[in-house]
């Protein structure tokens, strides 16, 4: 009986752990390089996570479905920063042009990843606008190296459809 349980437990865990938001390898960025990576998921007001949109790599096109009157579209996107070895902390800012608001949603990043962990996450959920086009996403910041105090830019944009 026990080892039915075990063998259950053993089960779930396997079959919960493909359903888990899985953090994008990057391509082509040397070890020791501050690099940010990103995963766009949308559904409803009840999960934000339903449907994948595009991740970081492999890169495809982010396309989201526009709000409506009758059903708004909610948006998570996941932004996993990633450290350098050390100790590293990301300074600056994350604008997010799709989301419904006058202006676009701009926040300040402030996030240490500690040298053990090697990578920390940050998730901004928002109502998706409901005006179809073409929203950048953009990182704007450095990333440094609280050992050495060695600071580099992390700067990126992509583009987000909305349909």
């Amino acid at each position: 009986m026990r080892r039915r349980s075990i063998v259950a437990v053993m089960m779930a865990g396997v079959l919960m752990s493909g359903c888990a938001t899985r953090v994008p390898k990057p391509a082509n960025v040397a070890p020791g390089t501050p690099h940010v990576s990103f995963v766009l998921m949308f559904g409803d007001r009840d999960n934000a996570d339903t449907e994948f949109a595009c991740e970081s790599e492999p890169r495809t096109d982010c396309v989201l479905p526009a709000s409506r009157t009758d059903a708004q579209s909610f948006s998570d996107i996941h932004v996993y920063y990633h450290g350098v070895g050390a100790e590293t902390r990301y300074e600056g800012t994350l604008s997010i042009g799709y989301l419904q608001a006058a202006q676009s949603h701009v926040s300040r990043t402030n996030v240490t990843v500690m040298k053990k962990e090697g990578i920390t996450n940050q998730s901004v959920i928002g109502i998706v606008t409901s005006k179809p086009g073409t929203y950048p996403v953009t990182w704007t910041m450095t990333a440094t190296d609280v050992s050495t105090g060695q600071t580099l830019p992390v700067n990126q944009t992509i583009q987000v459809t909305v349909k």
